[in-house]
């Protein structure tokens, strides 16, 4: 059942009740109206839970919420020429919408985007002025991508063409392209339309040094590629990541951006999982490994396996470009398996690298019987198999873990009773009474392992009428 909605302003007069008719302090009168609406079934997810102060409006008995005052002195001031009053009231405003959504909805609501935009348009020229307005634009649009129109995409175009060579100002811009693209396809496509991939590719390469640019404009191209917007029936997600790749050569871009920053995890991690989305095609994992992509993750899993959230990037990645059996043999050759069997070791309780981890494995086991004698030695299935015993609530890693078994043995019979002493039919057969996602590969593994498992035949084939 979908959750009731109310106003602030409902919310707001429930507080102000509690306090002039009931006579509570503020801090109570707002537990209370929360506690009385979130009983009834009310998302207050919208709504902004402070108590309205008084307003610099001429009307001193009015009370209103901070982000609306910051935004009543930036509209009072939009026409102004004093430069240094209208940043401060821009600045004033950006920390209130970064307090959270509920603060950026109510400003939406009162028309804060319109009045964004034209103080947008007249900054275009000053550096420092463009600056503060395009952070107040990147932190309306948060969670809000609707805001976004046609004037507002052309200022996103110009201000980063103009702005390419300048990190900073280019940085908070693309930021406010990625907020505005995110769960909303139109304005992928539109910005797409517009030029935006080789704006984002060209402030890569002009600032490669700059990590925070290089991070932003990464994660940027990534969420072009993304399929998120369930308001459409399909998007055009792989048509972009062609693209990029194709048109914009945008796996050098990231793969020379990478080699830059090998000492900043957060940004090869940030790479890397762009990397992962534009492996879409068989030549494509190729040309990342040709390019140096699948070296510098192999140096990245050697070198900061201690770090949980590299490693599952990386792990990804990997899993990624090694879709293409070429590039199977070479992570293998590479000394890649027992990289990703140390890494899980190493965080075996975190059910998210595990599953990466057994996924990846799988992949590189898929069709290769020598990949898996290389597995089996290096104690992947064993890695897997305590994976299994650690995170017995997670459906991912057992189906993942199932996979890997189901891999090693399609084409090594041989390995079977290895891994069956390790335990893995209790652990399979667990996690079909568990999980429904496991059904399927759960009996395939049981029934490549030699197991007795129950398949049931839903077509027999026979002739017969559709209808009783």
């Amino acid at each position: 059942m979908a959750l009731r909605r109310i106003t602030q302003e409902t919310f707001d007069a429930a507080v102000k009740e509690n306090i002039e008719e009931f006579d509570m302090d503020p801090e109570d009168a707002l537990r209370d109206a929360v506690e009385q609406f979130e009983s009834q079934g009310v998302d207050l997810s919208c709504i902004v839970k402070v108590v309205p102060t008084s307003s610099s409006s001429v009307v001193e008995d009015e009370q209103t919420h901070q982000v609306l005052r910051a935004l009543e002195s930036l509209s009072a001031n939009k026409d102004l020429n004093d430069v240094s009053r209208l940043s401060a009231d821009l600045k004033g405003f950006t920390e209130q919408c970064q307090l959270g959504f509920a603060q950026r909805y109510l400003a939406a609501q009162k028309d804060a985007y319109p009045i964004i935009i034209s103080v947008c348009k007249k900054s275009l020229d000053d550096p420092e002025a463009v600056l503060t307005a395009v952070s107040a634009l990147a932190a309306l649009t948060d969670g809000q991508p609707d805001l976004l129109d046609a004037e507002g995409q052309q200022f996103l175009l110009d201000v980063i063409k103009k702005y390419q060579t300048d990190p900073v100002v280019a940085r908070v811009c693309i930021c406010a392209v990625r907020h505005c693209c995110l769960k909303h396809e139109q304005n992928r496509q539109d910005l797409v339309k517009g030029g935006i991939l080789p704006l984002l590719t060209g402030a890569l390469t002009q600032n490669r040094a700059c990590g925070a640019l290089v991070k932003e404009a990464s994660a940027a191209l990534r969420v072009m590629t993304f399929d998120d917007d369930v308001r459409v029936p399909y998007g055009q997600a792989h048509e972009h990541a062609k693209a990029i790749v194709l048109i914009h050569n945008g796996l050098k871009v990231l793969i020379q951006a990478a080699e830059a920053h090998v000492d900043n995890t957060a940004v090869l991690s940030e790479l890397c999982a762009t990397l992962l989305r534009l492996a879409v095609r068989n030549e494509f994992c190729q040309d990342i490994c040709n390019l140096g992509g699948l070296k510098l993750m192999m140096t990245l899993l050697a070198d900061s396996y201690e770090t949980a959230d590299l490693v599952r990037q990386v792990l990804s990645a990997i899993r990624a470009v090694a879709g293409n059996d070429d590039v199977k043999d070479t992570v293998v050759n590479a000394g890649g398996v027992p990289l990703i069997v140390i890494a899980m070791n190493r965080h075996i309780r975190d059910a998210s690298v595990c599953e990466q981890g057994c996924a990846c494995l799988a992949v590189l086991a898929l069709r290769k019987p020598k990949n898996c004698a290389v597995i089996m030695a290096e104690g992947g299935a064993l890695a897997a198999v305590q994976a299994m015993k650690t995170h017995p609530n997670s459906a991912n890693v057992q189906k993942q873990s199932c996979m890997l078994l189901r891999n090693l043995v399609a084409r090594m019979s041989n390995f079977s009773q290895p891994i069956l002493d390790m335990g893995a039919e209790a652990l399979i057969t667990q996690a079909l009474r568990s999980h429904q996602d496991c059904g399927d590969v759960g009996k395939a593994a049981l029934r490549d392992l030699g197991c007795q498992v129950e398949l049931r035949e839903l077509w027999t084939g026979k002739h017969g009428s559709l209808t009783n």
